[in-house]
């Protein structure tokens, strides 16, 4: 064999190497795609626990391994699928992170970045691009977490709250018990795999509860994209942050009612991803768990949909009819001596119970407890939906005065005429004090009960006090006169042996 076959030989031998190489590597790689693609669709048959609720709404079909739909302000839970399962939540870990931050920094402290939280992590994965010793804002440092996802960010944030990674890792926890979480364990700050660090979807749902309370972190959890400018401590040039959520205003599923969101990768969690959104007043928190891309963002939006279209909120004070002046007077009086008076205790008028919209008010049922009673609250009203909790109302103590008081400084001149009638004062508001309102064609006076009490004791006790001191001179008096009368008799009889008897 000659030298140029030799060469055209080797050619070939290295040519059918990486021909096979390369389509080995393909090979693979489609198989772990569809290997994934498989689990998916395996778990879009997983047993979703809402669809059994009676009279509920059926939920859609997600691929994701858990899944919840949680309305924010009374917690109401609209949709569940193993919400309880511990799985790993990636980097929706950092919204805990935050949560803490926005509680314990001001946001104008500066964060160091150290060499364990700079270099603690590893080189492909999720950072800011900030260099050991550089400082930046708390703020900053929050944006670059929950818009870049920057795990040494989310490393100096844990120091510089708790002193080290794993003193704030033991505060997360804490937290998270505090929150009502029970099948979460937190170990680090950014998500970073690890078999000890996992939550729950309904866990998460809690700690979102609470996070997007927080209008400073919806904003930032909101922002697609966000730069922290050179300076004397970040010497580097501009450092720019691009968000991958595609929930966002500009990406591809963006979404119109998102109020924020924080997305999670890893190669074992695989997708995850925690979001709110809010509309005609009601405000849902959406997670999902272990999912596969783009379909977190597609079932999130789903799901959002499916809530808003199949549930209505309904305030509980403009509805309930069990707790009133009608049957139960520990609510108010309406025979009142004064006319028409304050209530001594009331319904809260900004709670209200969350209900599929085929439902009316009247078929939740209700129950008063005294269980959980705050400094204004005396007991909670708890509703239910065929067993599924709904909604709760405080009835709460009536600590303000009525608006509508009567001002006897600014009463109508009276008019010479003893039978006319009293004519409103029209240049004043209805609602102010000194007001009078017509019911019909009666008038009401609005009386403060709280200064007529007082008056009305003051003028007792010194009408009390003027009766005493009355008959103790008036008995004084008598006394005189007695005594005077018993040495007259004395005088005009003279003495009598029996002067010692009162005959």
């Amino acid at each position: 064999m000659n030298l140029c076959s030799k060469k055209r030989f080797v050619c070939f031998i290295m040519s059918a190497f990486l021909f096979s190489y390369t389509f080995l590597q393909t090979g693979f790689t489609v198989q772990a795609v569809t290997d994934y693609a498989a689990e998916e669709e395996a778990r879009k048959s997983l047993p979703i626990a809402s669809n059994s609720y009676e009279d509920w709404p059926d939920g859609p079909a997600v691929g994701a391994e858990s899944a919840i739909l949680m309305e924010a302000n009374t917690g109401t839970i609209l949709y569940e699928k193993n919400i309880h399962e511990e799985l790993y939540p990636a980097s929706t870990t950092k919204i805990l992170t935050c949560l803490i931050g926005s509680e314990q920094c001001q946001m104008n402290e500066m964060v160091t970045m150290s060499h364990d939280a700079v270099f603690s992590i590893p080189r492909d994965s999720s950072n800011a691009g900030l260099d050991e010793r550089e400082e930046i804002t708390v703020e900053q440092c929050m944006y670059a977490i929950l818009v870049g996802s920057a795990n040494e960010a989310a490393n100096a944030l844990g120091e510089h709250v708790s002193g080290s990674m794993e003193a704030f890792a033991e505060l997360m926890n804490r937290r998270a018990k505090e929150l009502g979480c029970e099948n979460s364990h937190f170990v680090t700050t950014n998500g970073l795999h690890n078999d000890n660090h996992y939550t729950s979807a309904y866990d998460l749902a809690l700690i979102a509860r609470k996070f997007f309370d927080n209008e400073l972190l919806c904003k930032m959890s909101s922002t697609y994209e966000y730069y922290i400018p050179q300076s004397p401590t970040q010497p580097d040039d501009d450092l720019y942050l691009h968000s991958k959520n595609q929930l966002l205003p500009g990406k591809a599923h963006a979404y119109e009612y998102l109020v924020g969101s924080k997305t999670g990768y890893t190669d074992v969690a695989r997708q995850t991803l925690v979001s709110c959104a809010q509309k005609d007043g009601m405000k849902l928190i959406c997670v999902v768990m272990k999912e596969e891309s783009p379909h977190q963002f597609t079932d999130t939006i789903a799901l959002f949909d499916y809530g808003f279209d199949n549930f209505q909120t309904l305030n509980i004070k403009a509805n309930e009819t069990n707790y009133t002046v009608d049957n139960n007077n520990f609510f108010q009086s309406d025979n009142d001596i004064f006319g028409v008076s304050q209530p001594i205790l009331s319904i809260s008028s900004s709670d209200y119970i969350v209900l599929p919209v085929t439902a009316v008010f009247s078929d939740a049922q209700s129950t008063l407890s005294y269980d959980q009673v705050s400094e204004d609250s005396i007991a909670t009203i708890e509703y239910t939906y065929h067993g599924i909790p709904v909604g709760s109302a405080t009835v709460d103590l009536a600590t303000e005065e009525l608006d509508t008081t009567f001002d006897f400084e600014s009463q109508p001149q009276a008019t010479d005429d003893p039978d006319a009638p009293i004519a409103p004062d029209n240049t004043s508001d209805h609602t102010s004090s000194g007001s009078i309102a017509s019911q019909g064609n009666e008038d009401i006076l609005f009386i403060n009960v709280q200064t007529v009490i007082f008056w009305v004791v003051g003028i007792a006790g010194i009408l009390i006090f003027v009766c005493v001191v009355k008959a103790v001179i008036d008995n004084y008096q008598f006394a005189k006169r007695r005594r005077k009368r018993t040495r007259y008799k004395k005088r005009k009889r003279g003495t009598s042996p029996f002067d010692d008897f009162d005959f």
